[in-house]
């Protein structure tokens, strides 16, 4: 018998009684590349293709499949997903806004939606930010959170 279980066992939160209403997240995070990388990037040069098309394309993919990858994550009826992304100095940033009217937030898709984005840069970059032994020590995914909340 697994005794870490409470006795209620696992379930939702039970959302029938709140009510609908406007809300709106804003989530961030960042992505550390080698300079000649984020070169590539900026000239269209990265062999799998558009890498800021692709990631913004991923992060409104996943902003609209959460409830499938987050357990116990409510689906919500999304009404707007915008991804950006931004070459900077170091790396690239990635801005994901997400907006419902619904019995709760989107935090969560948000989040979601600028990891996959992230994870997404990652993938299309990652032989030429691999060093001699197959590393990446200059590649980091840091700093994703939730920049602001809205309930209308």
């Amino acid at each position: 018998m697994l005794k870490h279980l409470d006795e209620k066992g696992v379930k939702m939160v039970d959302i029938s009684e709140k009510e609908e209403i406007d809300r709106v997240c804003v989530a961030r995070g960042f992505i550390k590349l080698k300079p000649s990388t984020l070169e590539l990037i900026s000239r269209g040069k990265v062999r799998k293709g558009d890498v800021l098309t692709t990631a913004q394309i991923a992060g409104i993919m996943a902003v609209k499949n959460t409830s499938n990858i987050i357990p116990l994550c409510h689906p919500l009826p999304i009404t707007g997903v915008e991804v950006k992304c931004s070459i900077e100095r170091e790396g690239i940033e990635v801005e994901v806004k997400v907006k419902t009217t619904y019995k709760t937030g989107v935090e969560m898709e948000a989040l979601t939606g600028v990891s996959a984005a992230l994870l997404t840069i990652w993938d299309m970059v990652k032989a030429i930010e691999k060093d001699e032994d197959g590393q990446y020590p200059n590649t980091e995914i840091c700093g994703i959170r939730v920049v602001s909340k809205i309930k209308e």
